[in-house]
């Protein structure tokens, strides 16, 4: 008759019972064993081929078996068997978990986040079927780089000439992209490509009148004229004068491209030109989703 019942497995072996042997010298009730037993009911004991009452001959702690009077002396006159197998690790092989040995307590049974996640908090995706994990800071939606800065002080300009505007105090700058102490540019990071939003307010003086002035964004060197915006103005002649003219656009960045804020004024051979530092800023930020 053939077997019935759940398939023997000839795949995996067992190893065998564990064993250790001391030997005695009459005074010594100590014992050091190699695996640590759950109680005195896990063992054998055996004393010159007699066992031992687990109950009261002896107790274990650990991996310290120890007797409750001193066997007599002799070479491997004791010896411990343990009553249970030591059951061999099976690793499961690659690529053979799957969706369908996966239980869904793998996460409704953990304890659930109740914050925003940390930077560093880390994910699993699958990169072209290569499954890679990613930092919170990659993925999560924001718009950064971000940053904001201030004029501090009157910047004296040439007249009918562009000239760039020192803007030279941040108020904040996520990713500090933003150099705020020589070229007054802000400079797309790496790993932050895309559309920006960048807006910037100028505040000019003249000492003329009927004349103009502009403000407009330079990329890369080079002034970008879908944005530049510029402002008639009039007064007495040799009146001091200060308007505001204001900029913004949206523009699509890659890595290394910058952004520089640029003024002009066209006020007459006699016109005293300046940025003034009140009004001017310069600011912008990363568009999440576009």
């Amino acid at each position: 008759m053939g077997y019935l019942g759940t398939p023997i497995d000839t795949n995996n072996t067992f190893q065998s019972l564990q064993g250790k042997r001391f030997s005695g010298n009459g005074s010594t009730t100590a014992f050091t064993l190699d695996i640590a037993p759950a109680s005195t009911l896990d063992i054998e004991v055996f004393v010159e081929n007699v066992r031992q009452d687990p109950n009261s001959a002896y107790t274990v702690s650990g991996t310290t078996l120890a007797f409750s009077a001193a066997p007599d002396a002799g070479t491997n006159n004791i010896y411990v068997v343990h009553q249970a197998k030591a059951v061999a690790t099976i690793s499961a092989g690659a690529g053979t978990v799957n969706a369908a040995s996966m239980d869904n307590t793998v996460i409704s049974g953990q304890t659930a986040l109740a914050a925003e996640p940390a930077d560093t908090d880390e994910f699993l995706v699958s990169d072209a079927g290569t499954i890679k994990r990613i930092d919170y800071s990659l993925i999560k939606a924001t718009n950064t780089p971000a940053f904001f800065a201030n004029k501090s002080a009157t910047q004296n300009i040439s007249n009918n000439a562009y000239t760039k505007v020192a803007i030279d105090t941040e108020v904040f700058d996520t990713d500090s992209a933003y150099d705020n102490s020589s070229n007054y540019r802000f400079t797309v990071p790496s790993g932050k490509a895309g559309k920006y939003f960048l807006f910037a307010q100028v505040t000019l003086s003249h000492t003329n009148k009927w004349r103009e002035g502009l403000v407009a964004f330079y990329k890369n060197g080079n002034q970008d004229n879908t944005t530049r915006s510029y402002k008639y103005f009039g007064s007495g002649n040799n009146q001091a004068e200060d308007f505001t003219v204001n900029i913004s656009g949206a523009y699509d960045l890659s890595v290394g491209d910058y952004i520089e804020v640029y003024g002009y004024i066209n006020g007459g051979a006699s016109t005293q030109a300046r940025f003034i530092s009140n009004g001017t800023n310069f600011g912008g930020y990363k568009i999440i989703g576009a």
